[in-house]
């Protein structure tokens, strides 16, 4: 299968990284497509942002705010009640 890089900060930093690595352009792509999808899955989660983000700003949440929405609200959000 071809690779075909067509943008030139692509083809620069692809030839710079496999330079880096001392590798062909093709397995410069797998490392770097492998790493991407790594850093991708060790994210932390939407969850783990928010209790982050709460604990930057000085938000705590409290029982109230720990119960799930019931359907109805999100049925009136979407124009469906």
């Amino acid at each position: 299968m071809t690779i075909n890089i067509n943008n030139k900060e692509a083809d620069n930093l692809t030839r710079a990284f496999a330079k880096l690595e001392g590798v062909g352009i093709t397995e410069a792509i797998v490392i770097a497509m492998r790493e991407a999808l790594e850093r991708r899955r060790n994210r932390e989660t939407p969850r783990q942002t928010a209790a982050r983000l709460r604990a930057e700003i000085g938000i705590k949440l409290n029982d109230k705010a720990r119960r799930p929405l019931p359907r109805s609200v999100f049925d009136e959000m979407s124009g469906e009640s």
